[in-house]
């Protein structure tokens, strides 16, 4: 089971694919593709991070469950042959690259709540409620939701209203502003997604099922957070 562990996290950080897994230093493909795909067919991955989640903001000295999250979205580009049922253009002006669309809601520290995988053609303020469904379930006491203009809609406030008593505080970019400007909170946001960058197998969407990639996603979360427990 190490062994196959190791093989998942090499996938997960070098990108490569199934059939090029080094044969002297793992288990046979098809032993590691079976655990991987039964422990995100179980929801195993998702409780893992949800436990080290837990530990790592405790280890920080923060609450088990965060008070304040940032919400927002990032845009992945399709490989060749990946996302072949999901993928659409993605709707944003500045993003017309065929892939899917990562709606990511994260604590204060960065550290991922839920992050949700669906085709590149759903907004922002439409993927708000796919993040927000029944997530006081997970974290009772969250009561702010920072996000950016994008989310200024009915839609994203009919969502919260579904999970009292969080409120949204949208943090907008000033007409004054030229060039790159660090945002209060919606950088946290930013630096998630470019830690989900870190790994080879992220830089692209490369897997014919959004499930994977949700689950990949979940492994991403555990390397940050077995590495930041390691060295505490």
């Amino acid at each position: 089971m190490r062994a196959a562990m190791n093989a998942i996290f090499y996938l997960l950080r070098t990108g490569c694919p199934w059939r090029y897994l080094r044969r002297d230093s793992f288990p046979a493909r098809s032993t590691v593709c079976n655990i991987f795909r039964k422990f995100q067919r179980d929801g195993v991955w998702e409780a893992i991070w949800a436990e080290l989640h837990m530990a790592l903001r405790e280890r920080m000295g923060r609450e088990a469950s965060p008070s304040a999250a940032v919400l927002d979205s990032q845009s992945v580009k399709s490989a060749e042959k990946g996302a072949v049922l999901t993928t659409k253009w993605v709707t944003m002006p500045a993003s017309r690259v065929k892939g899917r669309k990562l709606h990511a809601l994260v604590d204060s520290e960065g550290l991922p709540m839920r992050v949700v995988v669906r085709s590149g053609a759903i907004q922002d303020r439409d993927g708000a409620g796919l993040v927000l469904d029944k997530i006081r379930r997970r974290f009772p006491w969250l009561e702010l939701i920072w996000a950016d203009g994008g989310y200024n809609a009915w839609q994203v406030d009919v969502a919260v209203a579904k999970v009292p008593p969080p409120r949204t505080e949208i943090v907008k970019r000033s007409d004054n502003m030229k060039g790159v400007v660090v945002l209060p909170r919606r950088w946290v946001v930013e630096r998630t997604f470019s830690w989900f960058g870190r790994n080879r197998r992220l830089a692209k969407d490369f897997e014919n099922l959004a499930k994977t990639l949700g689950a990949f996603l979940a492994l991403a979360s555990i390397q940050l957070a077995l590495r930041r427990l390691a060295r505490a």
